[in-house]
């Protein structure tokens, strides 16, 4: 029975104080959890020839699944707390959950401002086996990446969920975490520091994120708890209200639920995530070929020139010897 990861502010602060004095990227070693066929540590060269690697835990699946769901965390972002969800991932489905760069395994060591950059860098998990679809999910400020990351792949993603997105406007729990931390920049360890910067200067850089939502021909999927304080869901819906989408962007309120939707019962996310998924494509019509009248072989051949009645290309006529 894997162990349950810690919870709450609290308890993932000090995780992370932790981690940190022992050296480790994750909260709780994953090997010790989940053997390799069922959720695996793997990594990636980031696009745009940045020279990062980038870690990532998936699913790891004899062949490819219909569906490849792309998720790009939060802030801090560590892959680590989706283990139960991808864990209890049905086999015709397959995750890829990535800690971005800056934090957990990933490189490099320092935040990571630029939205657009981490976009570029996430790239390759956007590929894909032949026939297979990309249901894309943004958890909190990994949001506003993972719609740029549609921008620039948009025939490779069917969907894009924004999963307790955060656009700059921190409820009161954030508020706090944010004025903390940036008074104690140099005393908290890396993955908090290099939280608190990236956020601090997320606001600034939205505008290309609201173009996005506007230009977007993929089917977009707002799901947010009605209980979260860090990123209010008021603040997202102001944001998609003020948007002249291309399609109807879907809103799912999450009742009774915080912002870390991820880490309530798997059973409800699995099926908020099976909900997103757009039905197949419909193949061309296929239309009956008309019926046409027999046409005997003989009597075709008998009226084409002697010359062409033994060519090479259509052999004897049929009763006749060819010299």
């Amino acid at each position: 029975m894997p162990r349950k990861r810690p919870k709450g502010v609290v308890g993932v602060g000090w995780a992370c104080f932790a981690s940190a004095m022992l050296g480790r990227t994750e909260h709780v070693p994953m090997s010790q959890d989940y053997p390799d066929t069922v959720v695996r540590r793997t990594s990636f060269e980031a696009g745009g020839d940045l020279g990062w690697r980038i870690s990532a835990l998936e699913t790891p699946r004899e062949r490819p699944a219909p569906w490849k769901i792309v998720v790009v965390t939060g802030s801090p972002s560590w892959a680590e707390y989706w283990a139960p969800v991808l864990a209890a991932l049905p086999s015709d489905r397959e995750m890829i959950v990535v800690d971005r760069p800056g934090f957990g395994a990933s490189e490099p060591a320092d935040h990571v401002p630029d939205l657009e950059v981490q976009a570029l860098a996430l790239s390759p998990l956007l590929r894909t086996a032949p026939g297979q679809n990309i249901l894309l999910v943004g958890q909190s400020y990994g949001a506003a990446i993972a719609t740029l990351m549609a921008r620039r792949h948009g025939r490779r993603v069917r969907g894009l969920v924004l999963l307790s997105g955060y656009y700059g406007e921190p409820g009161p729990t954030a508020r706090w975490l944010l004025d903390t931390g940036g008074r104690a920049l140099s005393l908290i360890p890396r993955d908090l520091r290099n939280a608190v910067l990236e956020v601090t200067g997320q606001p600034e850089q939205l505008g290309p994120v609201r173009a996005a939502l506007g230009q977007l021909r993929t089917p977009i999927h707002l799901v947010h708890g009605d209980r979260d304080d860090f990123a209010p869901l008021e603040a997202a819906e102001r944001l998609m209200g003020d948007i002249q989408a291309r399609r109807s962007i879907r809103l799912e309120r999450v009742e009774g639920a915080d912002h870390f939707i991820n880490d309530g019962p798997v059973e409800r996310l699995l099926a908020i995530l099976d909900a997103c998924l757009p039905p197949p494509r419909r193949g061309l019509p296929k239309f009956p070929w008309p019926s046409l009248p027999r046409l005997e072989v003989a009597g075709l051949l008998s009226r084409l020139p002697r010359g062409l009645r033994a060519g090479p290309w259509l052999g004897a006529a049929p009763g006749r010897e060819t010299a």
